[in-house]
């Protein structure tokens, strides 16, 4: 068996049987704020000043841009529905891609939003999550910012199933789509781009309310990750959209 398909099984089976870890605990919290500080100078120098740039743009390449960021990471969504046994969610997230790939111009138009196909997007974090599968511990890596020991997980195992990133991260040929590594660092960079420009305003006043932005930043990332676990459709004003980019 390959050594990664082995550390992961090893690591699924660990988050099964340490459920008893519970999110509010972190596994190194010191080292979790120093790389939370370099994640917001980095934020400062580099991603806020390119956001405010691509706010200035004119609303329809925006809107398409988001779009299609949106349209790709669907993708990811099918399979995990599947996995959670939830093929009306399935089958709608093919028929959003789908129909927004092709009448929608490659993703670039939402005509399946307007056809009432607004998919939420899975994870296999949130996979984990529905079976019953505990946070466990939480940390922040660099650049990717706060995450959880099972979202950790979660993120490599993605990276196996998503059919994006096996065309272009892999750079293996997925149904005769393939790509490489830039494409995808440019996908998830103009993601991350779209998501910080959305929220400017909801950001700056998270930064200048909180006492302390480390554990505000912290609690909404859990909040909104139970949020997407439980499909719940409640929002609030102030998270950041629901973090959903």
């Amino acid at each position: 068996m390959d050594l990664k398909k082995t550390v992961l099984i090893i690591l699924t089976f660990v988050l099964f049987q340490t459920n008893v870890l519970k999110a509010s605990n972190e596994c190194f919290e010191g080292i979790s704020r120093s790389i939370f500080d370099f994640n917001m100078g980095f934020d400062k120098v580099i991603l806020k000043p390119v956001a405010k740039a691509y706010n200035k743009l004119p609303e329809p390449i925006k809107d398409g841009t988001g779009n299609f960021t949106s349209n790709i990471a669907t993708l990811l969504s099918i399979p995990n529905f599947v996995l959670q046994g939830n093929l009306k969610g399935a089958g709608d997230a093919s028929a959003s891609f789908l129909i927004n790939s092709t009448f929608g111009v490659l993703g670039f138009g939402n005509p399946a939003g307007s056809m009432g196909l607004n998919v939420q997007k899975e994870d296999v974090g949130q996979t984990l999550g529905a079976y019953g599968v505990g946070a466990g511990c939480y940390f922040v890596m660099p650049i990717l910012g706060p995450t959880t020991a099972r979202d950790a997980l979660g993120m490599i195992t993605d990276s196996y199933i998503d059919p994006f990133s096996i065309a272009t991260w892999r750079e293996k040929d997925f149904l005769g789509a393939s790509g490489n590594k830039i494409d995808y660092l440019a996908v998830k960079s103009a993601t991350a781009v779209d998501f910080r420009g959305d929220n400017m305003t909801n950001f700056d006043s998270l930064e200048k309310n909180s006492l302390d932005l480390y554990s505000s930043m912290k609690s909404l990332y859990l909040q909104d990750r139970e949020r997407k676990i439980q499909n719940s459709s409640e929002t609030n004003e102030d998270d950041w959209g629901n973090l959903d980019k």
